[in-house]
C-alpha cells in the first residue's frame, strides 16, 4: 500500500500491467487476421496512458488509438513510434504538431481536411488522414450525403501530395447486442461508403470498426483493423453474453484502500449525512477513505459494495467526498478487525472481490465510467502479475 521510505497511502489503485499485456494477446486471438488498435484515451480508461500503452505494444497492440492530440503527443514524448491515431479535435487544433510526430488523424468534414493539408504544406510532409463515415451513430463521421463530397475533397488533396487516406472508419451505436437490427444496418451502411470511396479511386490501407463488443462478438465486423479499448483493461464490454474471463480476460485495475477508523456503535445510529442510514442493531462501523473526491459515484450511497476481512459489504449511507462508511455487522470476527485493514472497492472477481462491472450495476452505468473516473489523487501503483 505504501513506499516504506515515503508517506502511507490511504488508498491507491494497483494497475496490473501483465494483465493489460494478456489482455491484448487475447484481442488478438479473437482477432484473427486484423490488426488490433489499442485504445488508450482518457489516460487509458484510467490505467496510466503511457505504462498502459507500452502494455498494450508488448501485447501486440500494432496501432494505438486516442480521442485528443494531446494523449497522442504525450506517446510521442514518451517514445512510443508505431501507428498511432487521433481522432476528436477541432479547429485550430495542433496538426502541425501531430504530423511532425508521425500521427494519424480522423477527418469528418472538409474543415478538417483543409486544416491538416494546411500544417502538412507548413511542415513539408504528408499527412496521414482517415476519413469517417457516420453509418447511424449520428455522433462523428461525414453523413452519407455528405460522403461523396469528402472523400473527392481528400482525393483532391492527396493528388497535390499534402496528404493521403489511409483509412476508412466509423463506429458502432449498440455493438454490445450483436443481434440488434441497427449493427448489421451499419455494417450494410460502411460497405457502400466504400464502395463509394472505390469507385472514386480511394482505397484505403485499412478499413475499421469494430469496438471491444464487435472484436470479441462479431468477427464479420473486424475488417482490416479492430479497436478495442475496455477489454485492453480486462472488463467485458457485453456482461449479459459473457465475463472477462469468458473472453479469456482479467481485470487490470485494483482499487484499493486501508481503514481509518473502526469503532462499535448502538442501534439506531444515524450514519453520515442526513442520516441516510441508520444501523438496524448494535454494530461495528469501519470509516474507508475514498469519495466522490476519488471518483466514486456519490450514486453509490448505499449500494456501492467493498470486501473487508474478505467478505463483501455495502456502503453504509451517503457517499462524502472524502469517505464513505461500512456496516460490518456484530458478527465474531469482526472484532479482529482494525484500523489500518485493507478494503477492496473493486478488483477481479477470480478473487472472490467486488467488480467495476459490479459497481456499474449498483448505481446503473456502466464500468467504462467506473474505472475511468478514478481521479488523480488516487496513485496508480504499477505491478506485473503472471496470469
Amino acid at each position: 500500500m505504501s513506499d516504506p521510505t515515503g508517506p502511507v497511502l490511504p488508498a491507491e489503485a494497483v494497475v496490473d500491467l501483465g494483465a493489460v499485456r494478456s489482455n491484448v494477446a487475447a484481442l488478438r486471438e479473437h482477432a484473427a487476421s486484423a490488426e488490433v488498435m489499442a485504445v488508450v484515451k482518457a489516460d487509458a480508461y484510467g490505467h496510466g496512458l503511457v505504462p498502459s500503452a507500452r502494455a498494450a505494444r508488448a501485447g501486440g497492440a500494432t496501432w494505438l488509438g486516442v480521442a485528443q492530440l494531446a494523449e497522442g503527443l504525450a506517446l510521442r514524448r514518451a517514445g512510443d513510434t508505431g501507428r498511432l491515431l487521433s481522432w476528436l479535435h477541432v479547429p485550430g487544433d495542433d496538426f502541425g504538431g501531430a504530423l511532425t510526430a508521425d500521427i494519424d488523424l480522423s477527418a469528418s468534414a472538409p474543415w478538417a481536411l483543409d486544416e491538416i493539408a494546411a500544417a502538412a504544406r507548413a511542415t513539408g510532409g504528408t499527412a496521414r488522414v482517415h476519413l469517417k463515415i457516420d453509418t447511424g451513430l449520428s455522433r462523428g463521421g461525414a453523413t452519407a450525403d455528405q460522403w461523396t463530397d469528402l472523400v473527392e475533397h481528400a482525393l483532391r488533396l492527396q493528388a497535390e501530395g499534402c496528404l493521403e487516406a489511409v483509412g476508412v472508419w466509423s463506429h458502432l451505436a449498440w455493438a454490445d447486442a450483436p443481434q440488434h437490427p441497427t449493427v448489421a444496418r451499419q455494417r450494410e451502411a460502411f460497405d457502400a461508403a466504400l464502395e463509394i470511396a472505390g469507385r472514386r479511386g480511394l482505397t484505403p490501407q485499412v478499413r475499421h470498426l469494430a469496438n471491444s463488443a464487435a472484436t470479441l462478438t462479431s468477427p464479420a465486423l473486424h475488417y482490416d483493423l479492430v479497436r478495442p479499448g475496455l477489454a485492453v483493461y480486462g472488463l467485458s464490454p457485453v456482461p449479459d453474453l459473457g465475463s472477462p474471463a469468458d473472453f479469456g480476460l482479467r481485470p487490470a485495475m485494483t482499487l484499493q484502500g486501508r481503514l481509518a477508523l473502526v469503532k462499535a456503535v448502538p442501534a439506531g445510529s444515524g450514519v453520515s449525512y442526513g442520516h441516510a442510514y441508520t444501523t438496524p442493531a448494535d454494530t461495528t462501523l469501519a470509516l474507508v477513505p475514498l469519495g466522490y473526491g476519488d471518483g466514486l459515484p456519490r450514486a453509490a450511497s448505499n449500494v456501492g459494495p467493498l470486501q473487508v476481512a474478505g467478505r463483501r459489504h455495502t456502503i453504509a449511507g451517503r457517499v462524502c467526498m472524502d469517505q464513505v462508511v461500512v456496516d460490518l455487522g456484530d458478527r465474531p470476527d469482526v472484532a479482529q478487525v482494525r484500523a489500518g485493514d485493507p478494503v477492496v472497492v473493486f478488483g477481479d472477481a477470480g478473487r472472490g472481490e467486488p467488480t467495476a462491472q459490479d459497481w456499474a450495476e449498483a448505481v446503473d452505468t456502466i464500468s467504462y465510467e467506473i474505472v475511468t473516473r478514478i481521479g488523480s489523487r488516487v496513485p496508480r501503483r504499477y505491478v506485473e502479475e503472471e496470469s
